[in-house]
């Protein structure tokens, strides 16, 4: 149930979504007595929707996000395991299709391919499950094990926690999985916006494990500047920001992390 209510939230606080909504209102409200209100509800819509769509508000939200973490340099020995973070593979759509479907976070899947060559004695851990509770299929774990086999990583190196539809659930199950002794080294891989909150939960379950953020989405501070030239390009950047900017509130109040705004 608050799995579900948290979904809930958060499609009503997606900014595309609001914006959406504000101008469903005008129009709605322009029939009836209430016409002036209607007016100035969608002239204040269309105004949210060219901001939130052309201007790099997107870009700077995500950025301060995306750009916490460098990317990471090797040092000392070779890391002792990987894991890899869901969110880059649709089960649904890959149940029917026969074959891995990525998304946009597609590098979190090639970035453990590249890992696992390069460091051919790490484990290689799959975390995920499917976060969509009304026609559950396969796992992400799953389906990203058939893949990571297709390019020939050994089945015997990976290890599926299929169960967390959450990055909470995420580290908490992981933990539970490896129950990893003090001294080895692990590396995390997600999406470089997604990394501050990762880094925070996996932290607070006492899982100590050093950053390896892929999937930037921005060539770095230089797309503060620059606007969007599709409307549709900035509300999806914008909607990313906001989702990771409420996960992050979110889970610091619910005491799922201990800082508001995790660092390296």
């Amino acid at each position: 149930m608050v799995y579900l209510a948290s979904k809930v939230f958060g499609f009503l606080i997606t900014p595309s979504n609001l914006v959406a909504s504000i101008c469903l209102i005008g129009v709605m409200l322009l029939p009836t007595r209430w016409r002036q209100a209607g007016v100035r509800i969608g002239a204040a819509g269309i105004l949210l929707l060219l901001v939130c769509g052309y201007s790099p508000l997107g870009n700077v939200l995500l950025l301060t996000l995306s750009e916490r973490f460098p990317a990471w340099q090797e040092s000392g020995h070779a890391p002792d395991g990987i894991i890899v973070l869901g969110g880059a593979i649709n089960p649904d759509l890959t149940a029917v299709r026969g074959a891995p479907e990525m998304n946009s976070s597609a590098e979190r899947m090639t970035a453990a391919a590249v890992l696992a060559r390069r460091f051919p004695n790490a484990k290689i851990v799959l975390s995920g499950g499917n976060a969509n509770s009304f026609h559950p299929l396969s796992t992400e774990a799953e389906v990203g094990r058939k893949f990571l086999e297709d390019l020939g990583v050994a089945s015997d190196r990976i290890v599926m926690e299929g169960r967390s539809r959450t990055t909470y659930e995420n580290a908490e199950f992981t933990r539970l999985l490896l129950h990893p002794p003090p001294g080895e080294r692990w590396l995390l891989v997600t999406s470089a916006y997604h990394m501050p909150r990762a880094m925070g939960v996996f932290r607070a379950a006492g899982f100590n494990v050093e950053a390896y953020p892929v999937d930037w989405r921005t060539r770095g501070w230089v797309d503060a500047e620059r606007p969007f030239l599709t409307l549709n390009g900035g509300l999806g950047r914008l909607d990313t920001a906001v989702h990771e900017w409420v996960g992050l509130v979110g889970y610091r109040l619910t005491g799922r992390t201990r800082e508001w705004f995790p660092s390296p």
